[in-house]
């Protein structure tokens, strides 16, 4: 395979030259560029998308030369791999990459047996450079911002986000390696040490607000109607771009044949969208015949898409999420929530919760079939558990669960539950220390112990 050159990815193979833009995702006529400073419809208010000419696209190439071209293209990143689907008419030296993409996709037949399920893959998203999915979106908009700045027609200084922690981390490294300004606004004392941390060594400057994300969210929503500042967060479609290639890479690495199910953690609800956007067109250009289900995975102490969906997504009704250890969905207003319906209506998808106590039990089971979960990831793969006890996944069904961030984010949690100190969490599969003195018979009687059982 050849290495990727980022002066290449944006030369068309065809005549036509392709450019995206965006759209209101409620159907309001117009279309506006996406170098422009705009994250909401100028009619209704509604989010805005990133369009793409498929017709274009579908004449440029069939399916069977799309796969050819997406398989030649390795190394660098796997987002800018796929620019002609992302952001085509980007200028090549405008693009900040740090390698994102290329995740691994891991066969895990033991843990499958632990959650009932036949067949499952987990797409492991955090092993990335700042160990979240985030980094296949930021990567996206912050180019995006370099190429605004660059062009010298808006008043664009600094970029901003509220986060919950990985979002932040994702912005303020790709704002450092871009030289631009990063504002990140997090709630004060709700995320990790090592979430805090990783802004902080980046540059950004870090406000800690005495509120939690929702309220983080309104703040940088006011700050960014300056439009010296740019709003970074998935409202701003531009994410999206970057993070629906995770969908397509998924499909890749399974020789181009989709699974029959995608399971992944649920927060903001910008994921999901994006995860559909990605296999929407994979499947309307040729390169894979049929589309997965969806199914989104919520704590249960931040669950307003598992409410609505009960009810049949008559409407969003906002919650106050409450303590989670999966902090990084701890949000009760979801910013994303119309386009997730829209995702899961298409996809047959499915909204299922997860409580602490299962969500714990689920990270220490893959951790001990080699993982190193996060407990985002702990409730996706309590939701595939409970989803497949319940039939709606079928045996001998093909499942993938997608890990958002890395374990070692969260060693806090996992230190609380080998101890035992963790809420409401029964820590079935406790694991602490043993403390013994320095003497060479006492140890090897409890290591004969040990392996007696």
């Amino acid at each position: 395979m050849g290495l990727l050159r980022l002066s290449d990815v944006n030369v068309p193979e065809h005549n036509a030259p392709l450019a995206a833009s965006y759209r209101c995702v409620r159907g309001c006529a117009g279309h506006y560029d996406v170098f422009s400073v705009i994250y909401r419809c100028p009619h209704c208010g509604g989010l805005l998308e990133v369009a793409h000419d498929e017709a274009l696209l579908a004449r440029s190439r069939d399916g069977s030369a799309w796969r050819a071209q997406f398989d030649s293209r390795r190394g660098v990143s796997g987002v800018w791999a796929k620019q002609d689907w992302v952001l085509p008419q980007i200028e090549p030296e405008r693009i900040v990459t740090l390698g994102e993409g290329w995740t691994p996709l891991l066969p895990l037949p033991r843990l499958a047996s632990d959650l009932g399920i036949d067949d499952l893959w987990i797409k492991q998203c955090g092993i990335s450079h700042t160990g979240s999915f985030k980094d296949l979106g930021m990567t996206v908009l912050v180019s995006a911002v370099n190429h605004i700045i660059g062009l010298g027609k808006t008043p664009v200084r600094a970029v901003a986000c509220a986060s919950t922690g990985d979002t932040s981390a994702a912005l303020a490294a790709y704002g450092a390696a871009a030289g631009i300004p990063t504002i990140v606004f997090l709630p004060k004392g709700k995320i990790t040490t090592a979430q805090l941390i990783q802004p902080i060594a980046h540059g950004a400057r870090v406000l800690a607000l005495d509120t939690d994300f929702d309220g983080c969210m309104r703040i940088v929503q006011e700050v960014t109607q300056d439009n010296s500042i740019y709003l970074a967060n998935s409202m701003n479609s531009l994410r999206v771009e970057g993070q629906k290639t995770a969908g397509i890479e998924i499909v890749q690495q399974l020789h181009w044949e989709a699974p029959d199910w995608i399971v992944l953690p649920s927060g903001n609800l910008g994921n999901i969208s994006a995860l559909a956007k990605g296999l929407a067109m994979a499947k309307v250009l040729g390169l894979i015949d049929r589309a997965p289900r969806l199914a989104a995975a919520q704590a249960q102490r931040a669950n307003p898409l598992y409410l609505a969906y009960r009810r049949g997504f008559d409407r969003l009704e906002p919650v106050t999420a409450g303590s989670t250890a999966a902090s990084a969905i701890r949000i009760g207003n979801p910013v994303s929530y119309e386009k997730a319906v829209r995702a899961l209506r298409d996809f047959g998808g499915v909204v299922e919760q997860a409580s602490e106590d299962e969500l714990a039990d689920a990270c220490a089971l893959a951790d001990r079939r080699g993982l190193f979960a996060d407990p985002h990831t702990g409730v996706a793969l309590a939701v595939a558990r409970k989803l497949a006890a319940q039939g709606v996944i079928q045996p001998g069904q093909r499942v993938v669960v997608i890990s958002t961030a890395h374990g070692l984010k969260f060693s806090e949690f996992k230190v609380g539950y080998h101890e035992g100190k963790l809420a409401d969490v029964d820590s079935r599969l406790r694991n602490p220390p043993v403390e013994l003195p320095a003497d060479g018979a006492t140890v090897k009687d409890a290591i004969r112990r040990w392996l007696d059982g």
